[in-house]
């Protein structure tokens, strides 16, 4: 060394300074390190963060967060939107069991309901009863069954007594069979035919017209398509979304002008369209939504048909814990944890995820309660 040149040397930092130089240096290496987390219900910024240092898990950051909020007890409900098309639901076909001419038809847009004539072949009505089951046999004295079942609260509905609701057809239902046939101008044999009644849920809509009044008819054959009366919406959602459709689960129905009804979902199906040229295939999840509640009825009746926006509520988590999705950390070594803050000190702690929803997430968690303060990065 020459002469007159003084040498320096710095003395070592205080442990306790580096103890606070690493720990900043671990908060900006925690900042730089963020990563889009996607979950269902929303998008979310997490760190990747460790838990070593203690025997119990958590680890003490030297700063404050950027952010804070409490957490928060409150009902999650797992909601999404859908377009959906008002009109009367799906259609069927009034389809013949008889051979013989057409005499009589309804007009398009005509309603049938319970006793009355759906058309009628060589001058004799084909008449229109509630019921689910089919009609697929002729019933006569001695035939047992639902159908026959339903035919005699049919006939008890239309005013006919002297017999037993049941499921025996017995020689009161025969007298009963008799006098309706009479007062429809039927051939008088007390047996009811197959084809001379045809059993729907209620009452019926024609929708379209496939034959014409003297074209000849044999079984299987068309003559028009009908729906329902009540009203109903059909929405077409993505197989990803099957969740949200659930039988008998009610809905919210947003009409034209605003108002929005409820409606309850009654039919679930898979509509599968093959390919065809220049068209790929395609599956969507069809579904059928009645607006029978007084006050739906009352807003629809004046609609013959009109494009309305459906929300569905797939899950619902009443009272639970809850954060902003963007509270969440998610942990290097697996799983998720928020920052709790106490005072001037924080801790990460692990928790359980439930229900994301509107920006939010169910957590639970040793210490976590109503109003603990959690950080929220910036």
């Amino acid at each position: 060394m020459e002469e007159g040149t003084e040498q320096r040397t710095e003395e070592p930092a205080p442990q306790e300074e580096r103890v606070a130089r690493r720990r900043r240096r671990s908060r900006r290496r925690w900042a730089l390190g963020t990563a889009a987390l996607v979950a269902a219900g929303g998008v979310a910024v997490a760190a990747t963060l460790g838990l070593g240092g203690g025997s119990d898990g958590n680890s003490a950051a030297s700063t404050l967060p950027p952010n804070t909020t409490k957490v928060t007890k409150q009902t999650l409900k797992d909601t999404q939107d859908a377009d959906g098309e008002l009109g009367y639901g799906p259609s069927s076909s009034a389809t013949s069991r008889q051979k013989g001419t057409v005499t009589a038809l309804p007009e398009s847009g005509a309603t049938v309901s319970r006793g009355r004539a759906m058309y009628e072949v060589d001058n004799d009505p084909v008449t229109l009863m509630y019921g689910t089951q089919p009609a697929y046999r002729p019933m006569e004295i001695g035939t047992e069954g639902r159908d026959v079942k339903q035919l005699e609260e049919n006939l008890s509905a239309l005013g006919y007594t002297g017999f037993t609701v049941d499921d025996e057809f017995t020689y009161d239902t025969y007298e009963a069979v008799l006098e309706w046939q009479d007062d429809r101008g039927l051939k008088e044999t007390g047996r009811v035919e197959l084809g001379s009644v045809v059993f729907e849920p209620g009452a019926i809509r024609v929708d379209g017209l496939e034959i014409g009044k003297g074209e000849p008819i044999s079984p299987g054959k068309k003559l028009y398509s009908y729906t329902g009366t009540d009203r109903a919406v059909t929405v077409e959602l993505e197989t990803s979304d099957q969740r949200l459709a659930k039988e008998g689960a009610t809905v919210d129905v947003t009409l034209p002008g605003e108002e929005t009804v409820q409606g309850k979902i009654d039919e679930v199906s898979t509509k599968i369209v093959p390919a065809s040229q220049g068209q790929e295939a395609s599956t969507t999840i069809e579904v059928v939504i009645w607006m029978t509640g007084d006050k739906a009825r009352k807003a629809v009746e004046k609609l013959s048909s009109a494009a309305v926006d459906v929300s569905f509520t797939a899950e619902t988590r009443a009272d639970v814990l809850t954060v902003p999705v963007t509270a969440l950390l998610a942990l290097q070594e697996g799983g998720f944890g928020v920052e709790v803050v106490n005072g001037t000190t924080t801790s990460y702690v692990p928790v359980e995820t439930g229900l994301f929803a509107g920006g939010r997430v169910e957590i639970s968690g040793q210490g976590i309660a109503e109003g603990t303060v959690v950080g929220v990065p910036k």
